[in-house]
């Protein structure tokens, strides 16, 4: 009878340690997707500092681009800063 007992709470432990890899390796799973993400994201924000810089110069300052872009002069500046510290920062 001991030995019944025994047996069957390996068999919980051995399913209470596969329930815990099969969350962990979701949670894996998941942190991967936004991390991937995240980057498309970034490399998405970059492209578009470098035509808000771009639709400055074009338009002629930061307050016609943004009527052009219709785009907030406060996004504009934003897009205007990461260019500028992502060039200074390939230099």
């Amino acid at each position: 009878m001991i030995l019944v007992m025994t047996v069957q709470n390996s068999d919980k432990t051995l399913s209470r340690k596969q329930r815990l890899q099969e969350k962990q390796r979701r949670q894996l799973a998941v942190v991967d997707t936004v991390d991937k993400a995240e980057a498309k994201v970034r490399k998405a924000e970059l492209e578009l500092s470098v035509a808000v810089t771009e639709a400055v110069q074009v338009f002629g300052d930061e307050q016609s681009a943004s009527e052009g872009l219709d785009m907030s002069v406060e996004a504009i500046r934003r897009f205007l800063d990461m260019a500028r510290d992502e060039a200074a920062s390939a230099d």
